[in-house]
């Protein structure tokens, strides 16, 4: 068993160096990033580190023995001193005092781990993972994808459907809005600034009125935005709509009331920050003036999953009931959707994937997504 540690600037390039080294046998061990403090960043820039091995699965005696081996000791200096060499020394040192603070890390996973101790990684899933991570999704879902992958049942070969299928039972999906005619149906579309929601609102309208032959209205509380309204009037106009612009809880009630005979109401809001509280408690009060049956969070598949799964956190509070992801065709890869599908609750309504009205829009199919999702995967 050779044990190895790899450093790049990100986890793409330094499990390209593990590949590269060992195969798609490899086990991964432990990744952590380096110099994650601000002062180590400026002085050394940030650095990813993953420990791998080759070979057969690594018992954990075995790594303990090898991140326990002492440093060779560095000689004194003097004035014929090899500063090479004595660099070279620091280096090894260094790397000891590391080993052995991996050898703790080592002891944990093991203990957290149990059967599967003696592996970082299911031997003969590194390639999955990799693909994984090729394909932006985070590092945690990553792992987890693959440790489930192997305790399916395979004749020795991983198939990419089965990762798929994976993919798949991570996203939850409603289908389209669901209207009966005769019955009104009041849809809220709410989300943070710039995600699309007043053109999605359009794109919903032309295709329930045009298409579905549904008596649709428009309410809009978004005068916050420069030319807002108009765009939202302007839209109205063409597909011959009646429209509502409102300012207060009771100008809301009385939009509503003028509404009771129409099939569909959609209501467009004014993007919100998730950061302000007060904001937030207008938008929640907004929406419990209009009793809205479905309230939709608009997100932009371009944003990072960080602020993704924090958006859809602080708009819980306001009663959301289903997802909307826009701006797909601008997004330079889907995997990272994961992680917010599987901490925000929320079912996926429809998908955009430009600015045309009434196209670019469609209902979102859970195996479609996935495999939009894993396009330039593989699986060893």
């Amino acid at each position: 068993m050779e044990l190895k540690s790899f450093r790049a600037k990100t986890m793409q390039e330094a499990l390209e160096l593990v590949r590269h080294e060992f195969g798609s046998d490899a086990s991964v061990l432990h990744t952590r990033e380096v110099n994650s403090g601000v002062l180590g960043r400026l002085v050394g820039g940030r650095q990813v580190e993953i420990v791998a091995s080759s070979g057969e699965r690594t018992p954990v005696e075995s790594v303990r023995a090898e991140v326990s081996e002492p440093a060779s000791v560095v000689p004194a200096v003097h004035e014929d001193f090899d500063y090479r060499e004595r660099y070279r020394a620091d280096l090894g040192a260094e790397l000891a005092s590391e080993l052995g603070s991996l050898r703790q890390k080592v002891e944990l996973l093991c203990e957290s781990r149990g059967q599967q101790s003696n592996d970082g990684m299911p031997r003969g899933l590194f390639e999955a993972y990799t693909d994984l991570i090729e394909a932006d999704v985070d590092e945690k879902t990553a792992r987890e994808l693959a440790d489930q992958l192997s305790e399916l049942p395979t004749d020795g070969r991983r198939t990419p459907q089965q990762l798929r299928d994976l993919v798949v039972d991570q996203i939850e999906t409603t289908g389209p809005i669901q209207q009966t005619p005769g019955t009104r149906r009041l849809v809220a579309l709410v989300g943070p600034t710039g995600v699309g929601k007043t053109t999605t609102v359009a794109k919903l309208a032309a295709n329930y009125r045009l298409r579905e032959k549904r008596r649709v209205g428009l309410i809009t509380v978004d005068t916050y935005r420069v030319a807002a309204v108009e765009q939202l009037r302007t839209y109205a106009d063409i597909i011959d709509l009646p429209m509502e612009v409102v300012a207060t809880p009771r100008e809301m009630r009385e939009a509503v009331q003028r509404m009771t005979d129409l099939d569909l109401v959609l209501l467009d809001t004014a993007g919100r920050s998730p950061r302000d509280e007060v904001q937030i408690q207008e938008l929640k009060s907004m929406l419990g003036e209009a009793q809205a049956d479905e309230v939709h969070l608009v997100l932009s598949s371009t944003a990072a999953t960080k602020s993704l799964v924090n958006t859809a956190t602080r708009f819980s509070e306001v009663g959301t009931t289903a997802l909307m992801l826009t701006k797909l065709d601008e997004a330079m890869g889907l995997g990272h959707l994961l992680a917010l599908l599987r901490n925000c609750g929320l079912p996926i309504s429809y998908l955009t994937n430009g600015q045309n009205v009434p196209d670019d829009i469609e209902v979102a199919d859970a195996r479609r997504l996935a495999d939009e999702m894993l396009t330039a995967t593989t699986v060893a």
